[in-house]
C-alpha cells in the first residue's frame, strides 16, 4: 500500500512561501504531506529536492524502498558515498512517514536503527579485509574476532531521529597469535570506520559516532580486548554501566563472538540479589548531570531540555532500566532492551501497576515524537525546546497543533511523567526519632560501631530509614526487647547498603523485621547472614498460598535450568531453599499457617531439594564414572522426613538402596565396581546437601539409620538390605523402616524397595522381642534425653520422643504401613492424637524461635505470645504438657503389656 494512501495526519504549514514552492515543482502523490514538511523543515525541504528523482518509487512502496537501500553493498572506496546516498534517503522516508502517521514509533526508531546496523557491519566487514589483503590481520572466523557493540539507543533499536551511535569495539584475542599486532589493526578498522560514517563530506555524513562508552574510555584505545573488557567490568565496572548493558546488542562484525561477550557480562549486570541500591546511585547520576547542566528550575516548556530534564524522556528511561536492575537478575523476563518493552515486563512480573506501564509508555511515546520534531528541523542533535516564539511555532506546526495546544499539552505531559518518576528517586523527608530510654539510647549509639555501617553511603543510607526503624520498635509489645533482638540482627550484617535501600525502597519490610526481631532473634540473627532471603519478599510471590510438593519440583528445577556449571547448580539450590524455608518461618510466626502446616511444608521442601538435586549429582558423578550401572539407586527419606513432618532445625535421614551385582563395573573413564560407584555417588550426595559452599549449606545429613549404623557402607544392593533387615537388623532399624518413604529413584526399584520395607514390617512385626526390645529403648531414651525446661516438648518420658516411639511401635507391631505419626497412632485414642498435636506445635513454634528448648523464665514476650498460640491465652502450657506427657506414657506401658 503507498504511503498516501495510509496518511492519518498532517504537519500544518509553517512558511506558506516554501510550502508552495513545493507544490508548485511536485505533482506525485503526498503533495499536501511535502508540502507542509518542507515549509516547517528546511533540513527535509533540502532532501525533498534532493531526492526528487527516487521519491515517487519510494513513496509507492515505502516498505520496499527501506528494504532495498538496507540491501545496498559497496566495495570498501565506494562505501562511504553510498552509505551517505542511503542515510539521505532512509532520514527522508522515516521522516515523511512519521508526519503522516503512517509508521509507529517503533517503526520510525527501527528503520534508523536498521541503517546504523548496516553501516557499522558493512564498514567493519570491509575494512576488516583490507586488513587482511595487507597481512596485517590473519583471518580468523567472520570478521577475524572484531564485533561492535550497540549501546544506549543503538542497542535497544530505539535511534532518535538525529541521534549520535554509542559504540563499544572488542576483539577476540584468543583468536590470534600475536594479538597485540591485531590490536594495533582493529585500532585502525575502529578509526576508519568512525570516519567512513561520522565525516562531513560533500555528501553528507552517516552516523555520528560516540566511542567513549568502552572501559576507561579515557586511557583505553579505541577497539580492546574482550579479555580485558571483562576484567574492567568484573572489577570497577559501575552502576552506570550496568544499565548501559542493558540496552547493548552486537550491531556489527562478529555477532556470534558478541554475543558470547555479552553472556560472560550477566553476572555484573544483572545481580543475582535484589539491588535497591541502584535506586541511590540512579538518583545521585541524575543530580549530576542536572547539575553539570543547569536544568534546575521551575518547570516550563521555552528551553526545556526533553531528554534529560525534569519529567522527560531519561526519567522514564531511568525509571525502567532501575527496575530492571533491581530485579531482573532474579526474573530474566524483565531483561527487555527497549523502554517500552522494560514497562510491559516490568507489570506483568508485578513491579508496577498496569496502568503506570501504559501512562508511561504513551508518555515516552509523545516525549519521543516531539523529540523527533526538534531534530527534523536541521538534523541536529537537540533535545531543547526552543524559546523564542517563531521556533517554537516551527515546532508544533510540524506536530500537527498550534503552538498554545502544543504548549499546553507539553507541559501536562512533563508535569505528569515527573509525578510518576520522581518518588523513585527522590528520598522522603526524614521524621523526628522518638524519645528512647537511656538504655535504648545507649544501644543505638553502639551502631555506629558495626560493620554494616562502616562506609559514608550506608551510613546516610540508614539515618533515613533509622527513625523509621525506632519508631515501629517503640510500637512492639516490648519496645526495649525488640530493640536488643534488632541490635542483634544489625551487628550480624556483613555490609549494610544492600539491606538499608532494600529497607528504605520497601517500608513494609521494616515491619516484618521488627516482628522478626521482637518474637523470634534467632531467626533475626540468621537474616543478618542471609538477609538475602528477604528478595524473596519483594519478589511478589511470598504471600502466595504454598504451591505444593510438584509445584515446588517445578520451581526448582526452573532454577538448576537456569544455573551453569555443577557450582553454579549447588549455589542456585541452596538460595532457592533458603528463600523457601524462610518464607515458611514468616508465615508460621505471623499466623498464616500453624505448625502441623508448616511440618508439612519444611518436609514437602526437603524432599524436593534432595529429588532435585540427585540427578544433578548423579549426572555431574556419571561424567567420570559412567552412568550408574545396573538398574540404578534409590534415595529412601527416613526419620522425620520420612513421615512428611520437619521443623525449622530438623535435619535429614537417609538410606541410598541400590540394584546391581555388586562387582559389574561402570563404564566411564574412571569405571567403577557397583560397590564402590553407589558408595562414591551417595557421598557426592552428601556433599552436594551440606557442603558450605559461597551460599552456605542445605542440611545437615545423617546416614546412620543405614544397614550396621556407622560401620556400614554408605550405599547398599538391595538383596544385601533385604537379608540384613530380615536377619540381622535390630528392632530399632525395624522401627525406623515403619518411618521410611522413598523418594527418589527408578520407577522400578522404588517400587521393589517399597515392597521390601513393608514386607520387613509384616515379618519381623511379629517377633516377639518388639515390646521386650521397645521397653529397653524407651529407657534408654528418657535417661539420655531428660526433661531439659517445662516447656519442653520433646524430651522426657511421655512427651514427643516417647509418643513418636510408641507409634512407630504401634505400626510395626500392627503392620500399619503408614509412615505419618498420626496415622501409626489409630487404635490409641484421640487423647493421643491431642497429646501429639500440642506436642508438634510446641515443638515446631520452639525451635523457630530457639536451638534448644525455651525456658518460661527468661523468654520474651513476643516469643511466649506466639508460642502460646499452641494452646490459647488462658492455658498454662507447662501444666497441659505435663498431663498430657502422663497420658502418653499410660498409653505406652498399655501397648508394651498386651
Amino acid at each position: 500500500m503507498t504511503l498516501q494512501d495510509r496518511i492519518t495526519r498532517l504537519p500544518i504549514v509553517h512558511d506558506a512561501a516554501a510550502a508552495e514552492d513545493v507544490r508548485s515543482t511536485w505533482s506525485g502523490p503526498c503533495r499536501d504531506l511535502l508540502a507542509a514538511t518542507a515549509s516547517a523543515s528546511p533540513y527535509l525541504r533540502d532532501l525533498i529536492r534532493k531526492e526528487a528523482d527516487w521519491l515517487p518509487s519510494a513513496l509507492a512502496d515505502p516498505e520496499g524502498a527501506l528494504a532495498a537501500e538496507l540491501a545496498r553493498d559497496a566495495d570498501l572506496a565506494q562505501l562511504p558515498v553510498m552509505l551517505r546516498k542511503s542515510k539521505r534517503r532512509v532520514a527522508l522516508l522515516t521522516a515523511l512517514a512519521d508526519l503522516g502517521g503512517v509508521w509507529s514509533l517503533e517503526e520510525v526508531t527501527g528503520a534508523l536503527t536498521d541503517l546504523a546496523d548496516r553501516a557499522v557491519d558493512l564498514s567493519v566487514r570491509r575494512l576488516v579485509e583490507a586488513e587482511i589483503r595487507r597481512g596485517k590481520l590473519a583471518e580468523a572466523g567472520p570478521a577475524s574476532g572484531m564485533v561492535v557493540i550497540a549501546m544506549g539507543k543503538t542497542g535497544a533499536r530505539e535511534l532518535n531521529y538525529s541521534s549520535d551511535i554509542d559504540l563499544i569495539c572488542l576483539f577476540d584475542e584468543t583468536r590470534h597469535d600475536d594479538w597485540q599486532e591485531a590490536r594495533a589493526a582493529f585500532i585502525r578498522v575502529t578509526r576508519k570506520m568512525t570516519a567512513i560514517l561520522s565525516d562531513v563530506t560533500a555528501e553528507g555524513y552517516v552516523f555520528r559516532t560516540d566511542l567513549r562508552l568502552r572501559p576507561d574510555a579515557a586511557v583505553t584505545p579505541v577497539c580492546i580486548s574482550m579479555g580485558a573488557a571483562e576484567s574492567y567490568y568484573e572489577s570497577v565496572g559501575r552502576t552506570w554501566e550496568r544499565a548501559a548493558f542493558i540496552k547493548a546488542r552486537p550491531c556489527g562484525g562478529d555477532l556470534e563472538a558478541g554475543e558470547r561477550f555479552l553472556r560472560t557480562l550477566t553476572p555484573f549486570v544483572w545481580r543475582k540479589h535484589l539491588d535497591f541500591a541502584t535506586i541511590e546511585d540512579t538518583h545521585d547520576m541524575r543530580a549530576r548531570i542536572r547539575d553539570h547542566r543547569g536544568l534546575h528550575g521551575p518547570l516550563k516548556v521555552e528551553g526545556h531540555d526533553l531528554k534529560l530534564g525534569q519529567g522527560g524522556i531519561r526519567d522514564i528511561e531511568f525509571f525502567t532500566q532501575t527496575r530492571q536492575l533491581i530485579a531482573g537478575g532474579r526474573d530474566p523476563s524483565l531483561r527487555d532492551r527497549t523502554t517500552v518493552g522494560g514497562l510491559k515486563a516490568l507489570a506483568a512480573a508485578g513491579w508496577i501497576d498496569d496502568d503506570t506501564a501504559q501512562e508511561l509508555t504513551d508518555l515516552y511515546r509523545a516525549h519521543r515524537q516531539v523529540e523527533h520534531r526538534l531534530q527534523m528541523i536541521g538534523d541536529q542533535q537537540t533535545h531543547r525546546v526552543p524559546a523564542d516564539p517563531e521556533s517554537l511555532a516551527r515546532i508544533a506546526h510540524l506536530n500537527a497543533e498550534t503552538p498554545e495546544a502544543f504548549g499546553a499539552r507539553l507541559l501536562t505531559r512533563l508535569e505528569r511523567t515527573a509525578d510518576l518518576t520522581e518518588a523513585l528517586f527522590e528520598p522522603a523527608d526524614t521524621p523526628d526519632e522518638p524519645d528512647l530510654s537511656e538504655r535504648a539510647r545507649a544501644i543505638v549509639e553502639g551502631w555506629s560501631g558495626y560493620a554494616a555501617l562502616r562506609t559514608n553511603r550506608a551510613r546516610t543510607i540508614f539515618r533515613r530509614i533509622r527513625p523509621q526503624l525506632l519508631t515501629r520498635m517503640q510500637k512492639a509489645r516490648e519496645p526495649e526487647e525488640a530493640l536488643l533482638a534488632f541490635d542483634g540482627f544489625l551487628r550480624g550484617l556483613p555490609a549494610g547498603v544492600q539491606i538499608f535501600s532494600l529497607f528504605e525502597a520497601n517500608p513494609p519490610l521494616v515491619d516484618l523485621i521488627v516482628d522478626i526481631a521482637s518474637v523470634a532473634p534467632d531467626l533475626a540473627r540468621y537474616l543478618s547472614r542471609h538477609s538475602g532471603v528477604l528478595d524473596a519478599v519483594i519478589g511478589g510471590r511470598f504471600f502466595e498460598p504454598w504451591p505444593g510438593l510438584a509445584g515446588l519440583q517445578a520451581d526448582l528445577a526452573l532454577h538448576l535450568g537456569r544455573a551453569g556449571d555443577y557450582e553454579a547448580k549447588l549455589d542456585a539450590s541452596r538460595r532457592w531453599m533458603k528463600e523457601w524455608h524462610f518464607r515458611i518461618g514468616v508465615h508460621h510466626l505471623r499466623g498464616l499457617i500453624d505448625a502441623d502446616q508448616a511440618g508439612t511444608h519444611y518436609a514437602e521442601l526437603a524432599q524436593s531439594v534432595i529429588t532435585g538435586l540427585w540427578p544433578v549429582v548423579v549426572a555431574e558423578f556419571a561424567r567420570r564414572h559412567g552412568p550408574p550401572p545396573g538398574v540404578g539407586a534409590a534415595v529412601l527419606g527416613m526419620g522425620s522426613l520420612g513421615a512428611g513432618r520437619m521443623h525449622s532445625r530438623s535435619d535429614i535421614d537417609m538410606i541410598v538402596i541400590y540394584d546391581c551385582e555388586a562387582d559389574v563395573e561402570s563404564s566411564g573413564d574412571k569405571p567403577l565396581i557397583a560397590r564402590m560407584y553407589y558408595a562414591r555417588l551417595t557421598q557426592a550426595l552428601l556433599t552436594a546437601l551440606t557442603a558450605q559452599t559461597a551460599e552456605g549449606a542445605l542440611y545437615e545429613a545423617d546416614m546412620r539409620l543405614r544397614p550396621s549404623g556407622r560401620q556400614g557402607p554408605l550405599a547398599t544392593s538391595v538383596e544385601a538390605f533385604r537379608t540384613y533387615q530380615m536377619n540381622e537388623a535390630w528392632t530399632w532399624e525395624h522401627l525406623a523402616l515403619t518411618r521410611a518413604r522413598p523418594l527418589v529413584g527408578p520407577e522400578a526399584l522404588v517400587c521393589r524397595v517399597e515392597e521390601l520395607r513393608q514386607e520387613v514390617i509384616r515379618v519381623r512385626g511379629r517377633d516377639a522381642r518388639v515390646a521386650g526390645d521397645v521397653a529397653d529403648m524407651r529407657r534408654r531414651l528418657n535417661a539420655a534425653k531428660p526433661l531439659r525446661t517445662a516447656w519442653d516438648a520433646r524430651n522426657g518420658s511421655g512427651r514427643l520422643m516417647d509418643l513418636e516411639l510408641l507409634a512407630q511401635c504401634n505400626a510395626l507391631l500392627g503392620a500399619c504401613m503408614a509412615t505419618s505419626v498420626e496415622a501409626q497412632m489409630a487404635g490409641l485414642g484421640p487423647s493421643l492424637r491431642d497429646a501429639d498435636r500440642l506436642f508438634w506445635r510446641v515443638q515446631c513454634a520452639s525451635r523457630l524461635l530457639s536451638p534448644v528448648p525455651l525456658n518460661p523464665d527468661d523468654t520474651g514476650e513476643g516469643a511466649r505470645t506466639f508460642l502460646l498460640r499452641a494452646l490459647g491465652p488462658e492455658g498454662d502450657l507447662a501444666a497441659a504438657l505435663s498431663d498430657h506427657a502422663d497420658q502418653v506414657a499410660a498409653a505406652f506401658d498399655r501397648l508394651l503389656a498386651r
